[in-house]
């Protein structure tokens, strides 16, 4: 049984987190493998690691003096070695980084350096073997991750070490370059190294006891999720709950691999366990999550005209564009495309202005006063009339529903209201629906 257990920044923020990790680590014997983030806020207005090396580039960019930023990093990383009586030489460690900095600098290369150093020093304090992310997530020229080398070098090394420490967020290119992936990414990096070695759990440790079934800034202490499966958590991560980097899933589900959500801060909490199948039915909502903030175009066709036609002619129109399509509800002779306002704020007037050149659109209206909100549940396809239940309850508020989407599976219904009833309607489906 080997667990492979990943801290995020908040569990290796100070000295005191350093020490709860070992705890942790050491309270089961089969955590062998461990991937860190670099360090977090060690308080609630300090800067993490990461955005100060981002800081740090941006300074070298345009040559603006960095002394201060590459002394702020330097301190924080000193301050936690000289409290646990490291060993560690990280004078040479930021002599060396020193020397390096210019303005050819990789942004990539510099903004690992925070996972680089942290895992260097998880790992002494472990008493674990540091293996550096470079020579194990192995991505091609294309930027995607070579899964057979990766695979391969991840075995070698826990056959070769038994205990190690891996720093996330990185990998490297064949000729050794420094590739990072997206903000987040040391969850991938974590479900890469759990599949790769065909791990029983993968333990995510974070400052949560687990995903909430709300955002807690919406919703006075929200219940926590028992139980989750894979494709509800893409659902939920994709309308903005945000606990685990979406791209996490992948490898663990190919695996078959269930990912434990736990709080360094509350070890005995058992948290959430996502896995392919959940065996709880205790509840029919497993989670409500939206976004704030998206534009409905809304294309009317002529009488005579192929309601299909039309719908492509006006998709290669956003895909000329790069705009991303969210939903296209549609009806007889009309349909609506919702992307965000981002994607089109700068480009709404030429994409109406092209659609209208289609002699079968009969006109476009534009809305762009729309949030989305997903109400998720595996349960919910057992249970006849929630959707009508979901729309009685925001019904009831006075609430004007926009736009309705659900999938034949029944997994997630999406509801698109006005932005000022966003808060409202959340709350309003949660009290009904959970409490």
């Amino acid at each position: 049984m080997l667990v492979v257990a990943k801290f995020g920044g908040s569990s290796v923020a100070n000295t005191s987190q350093f020490q709860k990790v070992k705890a942790i680590v050491e309270a089961k014997e089969n955590r062998k493998v461990i991937i860190v983030s670099a360090l977090g806020k060690k308080e609630k207005n300090d800067s993490k690691i990461t955005d100060l090396l981002y800081l740090l580039h941006a300074h070298l960019c345009y040559s603006v003096p960095y002394d201060n930023v590459f002394s702020m990093i330097k301190n924080r990383f000193c301050n936690i070695k000289e409290e646990l009586q490291l060993k560690i030489d990280l004078e040479s460690e930021f002599n060396q980084l020193a020397k390096e900095l210019n303005k050819e600098l990789s942004m990539e290369y510099l903004a690992s350096r925070g996972e680089y150093i942290t895992a260097k020093m998880v790992a002494e304090y472990l008493g674990y073997t540091f293996v550096d992310a470079k020579d194990l997530i192995c991505f091609d020229y294309s930027g995607l991750v070579n899964d057979k080398e990766t695979e391969k070098a991840i075995n070698e090394a826990y056959q070769k070490y038994h205990k190690i420490v891996i720093p996330g967020f990185y990998g490297a290119y064949p000729n050794g370059t420094i590739k990072t992936f997206s903000r987040g990414g040391s969850d991938i990096t974590g479900a890469i190294v759990a599949k790769a070695l065909g791990a029983t759990v993968y333990e995510n440790w974070t400052d949560v006891s687990g995903i909430l079934m709300a955002d807690p800034k919406v919703i006075d202490n929200p219940k926590r999720i028992n139980q989750i499966t894979y494709n509800e958590l893409r659902e939920l991560s994709y309308m903005g709950a945000s606990v685990l980097h979406e791209e996490t899933v992948f490898p663990v589900q190919e695996g078959n691999i269930p990912i434990n959500i736990l709080n360094t801060n509350e070890p005995e909490n058992p948290g959430t366990i996502i896995t392919e199948n959940c065996d709880d039915n205790s509840q029919i909502i497993t989670g409500i999550a939206g976004k704030k903030h998206f534009t409905s175009f809304t294309v009317t066709k002529t009488h005579n005209a192929d309601k299909l036609s039309v719908l492509r002619a006006v998709l290669n129109v956003f895909d000329k564009y790069k705009v991303n399509v969210e939903h296209i509800p549609t009806s007889i002779d009309s349909f609506s495309v919702v992307v965000a306002n981002s994607d089109v704020e700068k480009c709404i007037y030429d994409l109406v202005s092209e659609i209208n050149k289609n002699e079968e659109v009969k006109n476009i209206i534009v809305d762009n006063d729309i949030s989305l909100i997903a109400v998720v549940g595996r349960n919910m396809v057992t249970k006849p009339g929630i959707s009508g239940k979901v729309f009685g309850i925001i019904g009831n508020e006075n609430i004007n529903i926009k736009m309705i989407a659900q999938g034949s599976q029944e997994l997630t219904i999406i509801v698109g209201v006005c932005n000022k009833d966003f808060e409202k309607t959340i709350k309003a489906v949660y009290d009904n629906l959970v409490n």
